[in-house]
């Protein structure tokens, strides 16, 4: 043990020195630097330290610096501090993208009409409520947790719904698998509320008819979308048509948004590295999670193959199980979060697991999209 005078705030010396022999410390700002030995394995070591460091307002990290380790302690920022104008930008961007890919659900061209786009904000409304909803689930119970995470980021793509969903950033380690589980089975859980909402919402909105000259002209090129085993369901409940015979109708565009959100669902919730799907089965299984995760690729690969060579089918609708299958092997690889306490989750908290995967089966479908010539 070193005589070493403690910094001001962050834990005690005596609340470290049983596992962490320090032999300097340093201020950088708000950052804190304790030099030492581990007493213990260096990730048994930490495991010990984080929650001292916790406990005074402190997320911590053991890092070797030049042959030294080094507890570099930063203050745990929960709230928001200032306007996070890259995220108010991403958002108004994603507001444009969505109107515009919204307008040719309308049967609005955009280039000619460009004022005309503003008639599809029920489907960016519905398209931004689904993903907000989803993000600020998993922002609340970060902040429940005491989690350092961002608000959501939304991404504005050229797609056929105009974006690739929304994302927050998460910094820090996971206390345990309660708080591991509580933040990603949150996301998939609220979204899943206000996608049933806002499909309900568009099955009771009048349908959209294709202009007569469209429908008759031989460029058109018709986009078909999978409907998912819960729009089936919600369709039926409410006594709704999904107008799958009459290729000059199409369901209300608030209704595609709906079946954005079940479709975001069910990518999410694939048991892989840091999605939601992940998080909850790391929380629920443990390290055997890994095994899981290592045969989902093989799977998104396996029905790629199948609607292929089987099915008949190309382009798009085996493209993106392609993709999955891909983005799904670089995530497994990277590996789950590994959580401080490695507790087991009571029967509670493994039984809504079970439901959330449930759910999001029934938000799978094997084409989403077709597109025809």
């Amino acid at each position: 043990m070193y005589d070493v005078d403690p910094p001001e705030s962050g834990p005690s010396l005596e609340r470290i020195e049983s596992v962490f022999a320090v032999y300097d410390v340093e201020t950088d700002g708000d950052e804190l630097r304790y030099y030492g030995d581990p007493l213990l394995d260096p990730e048994a070591a930490m495991r010990e330290l984080w929650p001292a460091f916790r406990e005074a307002g402190y997320e911590a990290q053991l890092r070797l610096r030049h042959g030294e380790y080094v507890v570099v302690a930063e203050p745990i920022s929960i709230g928001v501090e200032g306007v996070p104008w890259t995220n108010v930008i991403l958002f108004l961007a994603t507001v444009g993208s969505t109107l515009f890919a919204g307008s040719q659900w309308y049967y609005i061209d955009p280039f000619a009409n460009p004022t005309g786009m503003l008639r599809a904000w029920p489907f960016t409304v519905a398209i931004l409520t689904v993903l907000g909803v989803h993000e600020m689930g998993h922002y609340v119970l970060s902040r429940y947790h005491r989690v350092e995470a961002s608000l959501p980021y939304f991404l504005p793509v050229p797609t056929l719904i105009g974006t690739m969903g929304a994302v927050i950033k998460m910094k820090g380690r996971m206390p345990d698998r309660k708080a591991l589980f509580d933040i990603g089975v949150a996301g998939p859980l609220a979204g899943l509320a206000a996608t049933v909402v806002v499909t309900v919402i568009g099955l009771h909105l009048p349908p959209v008819h294709a202009p007569p000259e469209l429908v008759d002209s031989t460029n058109t090129i018709e986009i078909s979308l999978g409907y998912p085993p819960l729009l089936e369901l919600l369709a039926a409940a409410f006594d709704q048509p999904l107008y799958r015979d009459d290729p000059t109708t199409v369901v209300h565009p608030v209704v595609i948004g709906g079946w954005v959100g079940m479709f975001v669902t069910f990518l999410n919730l694939l048991p892989v590295g840091q999605l939601d799907g992940g998080h909850v089965l790391r929380a629920m299984a443990g390290e055997f999670q890994e095994t899981i995760a290592a045969l989902v690729p093989g799977a998104l690969f396996a029905l790629a193959a199948y609607l292929y060579y089987v099915s008949g089918y190309s382009g798009n609708s085996v493209f993106i199980w392609v993709f999955w299958g891909l983005f799904a092997t670089l995530i497994a690889a990277v590996g789950p979060a590994q959580p401080v306490d490695d507790s087991r989750l009571g029967v509670g908290r493994f039984v809504v697991g079970v439901v959330t995967f449930a759910l999001g089966v029934l938000c799978f479908m094997p084409v989403p999209i077709a597109v025809v010539s």
